[in-house]
């Protein structure tokens, strides 16, 4: 069990049934205030303490309302498309690469602005993509690291942003974060290929996840929170009536690298590239265009090979549904 702000894992664990407590609903927690619309030096120290921070108000729940009727439109005109491949795909993968909006949000200079805090002046976008669970359904993400799956090792250079833009609560499926486990290596995971779970191979560490060890990360539209790749975090089921959609920005720096994949690649969105580690992809000039869908596919070919690194199958990347 998961006791404490750190855990260092035992051989011989296996993934077991999470222990369940009562969950009383809390209000919104208020965002917490910026140095004008940066992290202080406290707030970078508490996000390096924790593994995460949040909630961090990005925009107005007007505004974030908005880029949530243009997506819902997206979906509205393309879901019938003749696309090579189903929209919930391009929408849960590199969607920055085919959705000029996905793009947009995540050059968003206010999202920058927070993330300089945590990774410098110089930031590149390794992906881009909406994480949507409709009401009423039983979909989860397992507890995991996302770094297990990334193919870059345990590097430091690397941030997730996740924005809301529909409520994000703990009925609506929000994240949980176990604080200071990034402070853990990489830990086993196991493959669970459920049809529930939103993640590629139905991931989950391979250790028990205690109630009492999760920090809800409850978030309003228009807020965000931050997160490293080796915290352990994971959400469950939307039991709300409206769709939990939020939008998960993985942000690099230019020392991270791709250690398993031959290649990979990034978007540049502030500051310069000296390593030249990630090739360099434009922002899509309009939605689904042939060029953008080309690219598109090398990428997931490429990535894949990272993805699918100690895997006993095939593996897509990410499952389409949600």
């Amino acid at each position: 069990m998961l006791t404490g702000k750190t855990y260092r894992s035992e051989p011989g664990l296996c993934t077991a049934t999470l222990q369940h407590s009562e969950q009383t609903e809390t209000p919104m927690p208020n965002p917490i205030p910026t140095d004008q619309g940066r992290l202080s030096t406290t707030q970078t120290a508490q996000y390096w303490q924790d593994g995460f921070l949040h909630p961090l108000r990005v925009m107005s729940e007007g505004e974030a309302a908005t880029l949530r009727a243009e997506l819902e439109q997206i979906e509205r005109d393309w879901l019938a498309a003749d696309l090579p491949l189903p929209l919930n795909m391009y929408k849960r993968v590199n969607a920055h690469v085919v959705m000029p909006l996905a793009a947009r949000i995540a050059r968003d200079p206010r999202i920058l602005d927070l993330v300089e805090g945590v990774l410098g002046p110089d930031l590149l976008v390794w992906s881009a993509e909406f994480f949507i669970k409709e009401p009423r359904t039983t979909h989860v993400v397992g507890m995991h690291q996302d770094l297990t799956y990334w193919g870059m090792g345990e590097t430091p250079d690397q941030v997730t942003a996740w924005l809301a833009l529909s409520p994000a609560t703990v009925e609506s499926g929000c994240m949980d974060f176990v604080a200071g486990s990034h402070k853990n290596p990489i830990l086993p995971h196991t493959d669970t290929y459920s049809e529930h779970n939103l993640l590629s191979r139905g991931q989950e560490i391979a250790v028990d996840v205690a109630e009492t060890d999760k920090t809800h990360i409850e978030l309003a539209p228009g807020q965000m929170s931050l997160h490293h790749g080796l915290t352990i975090h994971g959400s469950g089921p939307n039991r709300s009536d409206d769709r939990r959609i939020g939008m998960a920005i993985r942000y690099l720096n230019p020392n991270a690298r791709q250690l398993v994949a031959e290649r990979d690649y990034a978007m540049p969105a502030r500051g310069t590239d000296s390593s030249g580690n990630f090739i360099p992809v434009e922002a899509p000039a309009r939605l689904f265009a042939p060029e953008a869908l080309a690219l598109y596919e090398r990428i997931r070919a490429d990535q894949a090979k990272a993805l699918a690194q100690g895997a006993s199958s095939a593996v897509p990347l990410y499952q389409t549904t949600g």
